[in-house]
């Protein structure tokens, strides 16, 4: 008899999943990148950085908040503009505009309550002397085999349109287009496996002097066609580019914006559980991002070395204490083994201390920038930095089962 999990995943094994990405120019993913690029500025001079760095943005105005202790000197200002220009808010025409937006900085220094918990040393009440996780919390990693990166199809399309659409309008093929931009991708499952992509959405924000036609003939044939599995498409595929017909306003500009509100579109698109904290603007002393890419690692590795085809770990911490209190692993029914077994084999191969984990995937590096759009996980091109991707402990797992 499946589970309630496993009753929630099958979904009947026929079914339309959906998920979406949005483009870095998105208001949310502005303020993402912003914390982000506060991060990798601290870390660059000092590694022993702690942030927390929260980013509002909207019209003409950035407010950057949060907690943060650190080494290093550098100018905020100037990182909050090179990131803005780095996403494209350039244009004459753009109110959001690297050069004019107004700044609120409201960082401050960590409390020390939290920092004792965290720091690997002896503390009046504190249960041991080792690094323990920054808050309590519930992180979840997720593997399936649906698509060569072992993620779920939905949000890796989603994630392959919007990044391909960035790349051309970066490169310049389209000069009427702007950094604001969303897309979806519909899947139809048959026997739990994707079989046709049934619906594509994408709107992207525009010059005022751009023709509908011109937008969608342009999409059509430069994004969709070139990016999706020809495969997966049919002629009853319904595609939607720019549904309401006009999209000049955009960015900050048409909607504000907040660090952390993409946590679907950072992980796996709806596909796979959120334990709920955000990734962005955090140091790797924050299991919500640490954490969450360890699980990812332990999920993809096990799906990789052919022990599920399908597999969700989650565990949980206690605020200054180093070892997670819970490990879990599920497979939807789809583990050669038992997935108790699965679990203790994973607890010997992988180890879910905070100070091991940034360790392990080498977190005290400015890295956080290239994972900031189109997904924490599936990216393949930089393993050096995106070390959470790496599927080396396939051989130790094996091992680990008999």
């Amino acid at each position: 008899m499946a589970s309630a999990v496993e009753s929630h995943f099958l979904m009947g094994k026929n079914y339309i999943f959906s998920s979406e990405s949005v483009g870095e120019g998105h208001p949310d993913k502005v303020s993402d990148t912003i914390s982000d690029a506060v991060l990798d500025a601290c870390l660059a001079q000092d590694r022993g950085s702690r942030v927390a760095c929260e980013t509002f943005v909207k019209s003409n105005v950035v407010c950057v908040g949060g907690e943060i202790t650190t080494k290093s000197k550098f100018d905020v200002e100037q990182v909050v503009r090179d990131a803005i220009r780095g996403i494209g808010y350039v244009n004459d025409d753009d109110v959001f505009h690297a050069d004019s937006v107004f700044i609120n900085n409201y960082l401050t220094a960590q409390s020390p309550d939290i920092s004792q918990g965290v720091d690997a040393k002896a503390a009046s009440g504190k249960a041991t002397a080792e690094q323990g996780a920054g808050d309590q919390g519930l992180m979840f990693g997720f593997a399936c085999d649906e698509t060569p990166e072992l993620m779920p199809a939905p949000i890796m399309y989603a994630h392959q349109l919007g990044s391909h659409l960035t790349k051309l309008r970066k490169a310049g093929k389209a000069k009427w287009l702007r950094p604001d931009a969303k897309s979806q991708v519909s899947v139809q499952y048959i026997d739990d496996k994707p079989m046709k992509i049934t619906s594509v959405v994408i709107s992207t924000q525009h010059a005022a002097a751009a023709s509908n036609k011109t937008i969608r003939d342009f999409i059509t044939k430069q994004v969709i066609q070139k990016v999706l599995p020809k495969k997966m498409l049919s002629r009853d595929t319904q595609i939607l580019i720019n549904p309401t017909g006009r999209f000049v306003v955009g960015g900050p500009a048409g909607d504000s914006g907040l660090t952390g509100r993409k946590i679907i579109v950072d992980t796996y698109g709806g596909m796979g559980r959120h334990g709920g904290g955000a990734f962005s603007g955090k140091d790797p002393s924050k299991v919500d991002r640490s954490a969450a890419y360890m699980g990812r690692y332990a999920a993809k590795n096990i799906v990789a070395a052919r022990l599920a085809k399908r597999c969700e770990i989650q565990f949980a911490y206690a605020i200054g204490y180093p070892d997670p209190v819970s490990v879990c692993v599920d497979t939807f029914g789809t583990g050669v083994v038992d997935d108790a077994i699965i679990a203790a084999a994973t607890e010997k191969v992988f180890s879910f201390k905070p100070a091991d984990i940034v360790r392990q995937l080498k977190l005290l590096r400015p890295i956080y920038s290239k994972t900031t759009n189109y997904g924490h996980f599936g990216k393949e091109d930089d393993l050096n930095s995106i070390t959470w991707e790496k599927i080396d402990k396939v051989a130790a797992l094996k091992r680990a089962i008999k």
